[in-house]
């Protein structure tokens, strides 16, 4: 058990994913036993629940929730049959933060970033200009990069995962249309990019000629943001987060990019009736 619990505190300290399993329902032979799951290219599987089929179901199991960041509880049969509730587990996820990658050292860039270390975000701003990818611009930021989007990409895209977001904020296609295909190709939950109804259809055009195909357009959430009528950096910030924490949780709310007219509409204005 020992050598258990020194793999779980080596994780933590390294700061790299780990979950913790224990079965807190079933048979008293089986209560309170222990596995410490690792992901990678062979997945790392410390201690037992009791059983050998159990623990390979439940580790393949805690894999996904640990990508997910989820910690719940789960039911098994004795020997890990699905739909049999004779076994209860805790998968307890110890997941990194998610990461924000923000292409574009632009106006908006600053209010995201500060947006999204509120929401526990690690949170990176890219851009290949020097003189705009400043720590002194950005100090918000975890990380400012100054590099190619897609050649960013090519070095953290295979850690890039589900629980991830990449923002395009730029409007320029020697930028932005080379990040967003190569966002494609990772497993990024969220890919949104900022552009006026005319730029994103010039994009995706641009996107369709550097091969991109229907489902990948369909990925690019684009304009970026909820349909909440956001003006300032600051509200955009907000639209954009709340947009990805909708597309997180699969709760249906007003994207922009499934709207039509134009992204900003000119406010009613309100009179008040002297009393």
């Amino acid at each position: 058990m020992s050598r258990l619990f020194e793999a779980l505190a080596a994780a933590l300290r390294a700061e790299e994913p780990v979950a913790l399993v224990e079965v807190v329902e079933g048979p008293e032979d089986l209560f309170g036993g222990k596995i410490v799951v690792r992901p990678g290219a062979d997945a790392v599987v410390l201690g037992s629940l009791g059983d050998p089929d159990l623990d390979r179901v439940v580790s393949r199991d805690a894999l996904g929730e640990l990508a997910a960041g989820m910690s719940v509880t789960r039911h098994y049969g004795l020997h890990g049959e699905a739909r049999a509730r004779d076994v209860g587990v805790f998968i307890e996820s110890f997941a990194p933060p998610p990461r924000m990658v923000i292409f574009g050292a632009v106006d908006f860039t600053a209010a995201l970033a500060r947006v999204a270390k509120v929401l526990g975000y690690h949170v990176t701003v890219c851009d290949a200009r020097p003189v705009f990818a400043t720590r002194a611009r950005f100090p918000m930021a975890d990380e400012v990069v100054v590099a190619w989007p897609d050649r960013h990409l090519a070095e953290i895209g295979p850690t890039l995962g589900v629980r991830d977001a990449v923002c395009v904020l730029t409007h320029d296609p020697k930028f932005d249309v080379p990040a967003i295909a190569a966002a494609l190709a990772t497993g990024v939950g969220y890919l949104g990019a900022m552009g006026s109804r005319r730029t994103t259809l010039e994009r995706e055009a641009r996107l369709r000629e550097a091969g991109v195909d229907p489902a990948g357009l369909g990925r690019v959430m684009a304009p970026i943001g909820l349909d909440v009528g956001a003006r300032t950096p600051e509200e955009t910030a907000v639209a954009i987060c709340a947009e990805i924490i909708a597309c997180r949780t699969g709760r249906a709310a007003p994207s922009l990019r499934d709207a039509s007219g134009p992204i900003h509409r000119d406010s009613p204005v309100r009179t008040v009736s002297p009393t």
